[in-house]
């Protein structure tokens, strides 16, 4: 009896280890198992922020690189405008000088109220002169046109219209400037203005 009590008391703790043993292997499989879950559902949330991020990535250059292009477009614009403004100024002025000088020795015949050659694109052209052989960077020479005209309230002043022309690289960006010049005795006037929308 003592002999089967013994033997059971070592089966029975020998049970009791091998369960210990296996019980820790039992949860290392349910901890790995359920790792394997938490990973997979970590990867399955990952991949739409991933995507979201690209997606406002690539809106972000696109815009900025639309808001390049308009602000090179832009400088490019202010560039021909300034190159022919500065074209237009210098015949205008240019055109100024010679009317002055003809005036003081042949006076042009005048014709009562302010000229309107100038808006017609045929008599601009065939009477408008170029004071300069070409402004650098321009597609043309600047023109000016210079129309005689008669104050009806100063009969003794002489009176021109004097319109240029500027142009920049192309033919569709272009200036056009007036001045008034009015020669009376030794004294000479000259109103400058700048026509905002083109004849022609």
């Amino acid at each position: 009896m003592v002999k089967r009590r013994s033997k059971l008391a070592l089966r029975g703790a020998c049970g009791k280890h091998s369960r210990g043993r296996e019980q820790p292997q039992y949860l290392g499989r349910i901890m790995r198992m359920a790792g394997g879950r938490f990973r997979d559902r970590q990867s399955g949330a990952v991949l739409p922020i991933v995507l979201l991020i690209s997606a406002m990535m690539l809106t972000t250059s696109a815009a900025w690189f639309e808001t390049s292009l308009a602000a090179a477009r832009a400088t490019t614009n202010v560039r021909d405008y300034l190159q022919a403004f500065h074209a237009a100024d210098s015949a205008l002025l240019l055109c100024a000088r010679s009317a002055i000088a003809a005036a003081s020795v042949t006076p042009m015949p005048a014709a009562p109220g302010e000229p309107a050659q100038w808006k017609l694109e045929a008599a601009f052209e065939a009477n408008a002169v170029a004071p300069l052989a070409q402004w650098p960077g321009s597609v043309r020479a600047p023109q000016c046109l210079i129309e005689a005209w008669r104050l009806g309230t100063r009969a003794d002043a002489r009176a021109y219209l004097l319109t240029s022309r500027g142009f920049g690289r192309n033919n569709e960006s272009q200036v056009w400037l007036q001045m008034q010049l009015v020669i009376e005795d030794e004294t000479i006037e000259r109103h400058w203005r700048h026509v905002a929308a083109r004849p022609f």
